[in-house]
């Protein structure tokens, strides 16, 4: 479960199993702090989210820093951003790994928060009760970034098929 859903957000297997062992080693150190509001469950994708996010977050700042200094350096910049990341999530058929590879770029850039809400509801199929204590919000918050992350990824379908 920890696993999946870090890679699910990190689409990297060794980030996602750093991720995994860091994610155990908080539930270890923390679990003093588990209050029982939520499930045991609930409480470990919550940890999982927030340290997937973390190391996204640190993970840009660190390829900003470097795209600046390579602005200065050389004054050419290469935007990598328009490559389709090459990952393999387990149970992705071969035939549909290139496919797979496109849909998971294009929730990568969703928003934050609807990535979330989008990557629990449907590859981590979690209620949206379940995502709605995850991410602090309401159900019905939970239910309106589903269907703008839906949304935003079929526009960004339907451009890339016009093309």
């Amino acid at each position: 479960m920890v696993y999946n859903l870090a890679l699910s957000f990190l689409q990297n297997t060794e980030d996602a199993e750093d991720i995994t062992q860091e994610v155990f080693i908080e539930v270890y150190n923390s679990f003093y702090k588990f209050n029982g509001n939520s499930t045991i469950s609930t409480w470990i994708y919550r940890i999982t989210v927030n340290k997937a996010l973390d190391f996204i977050r640190k993970k840009k700042r660190k390829k900003r820093f470097s795209i600046v200094n390579r602005l200065f350096a050389t004054e050419q910049l290469d935007v990598e951003s328009n490559q389709i990341v090459h990952f393999d999530h387990p149970g992705v058929l071969m035939e549909q790994k290139e496919n797979a590879r496109l849909v998971f770029k294009l929730i990568d850039e969703l928003k934050e928060n609807q990535k979330t809400a989008f990557i629990l509801f449907h590859l981590e199929d979690l209620s949206q009760k379940q995502i709605a204590e995850i991410m602090g919000i309401s159900t019905k918050a939970v239910e309106l970034l589903v269907r703008r992350a839906k949304l935003k990824l079929k526009e960004k379908l339907d451009k890339i098929e016009c093309k």
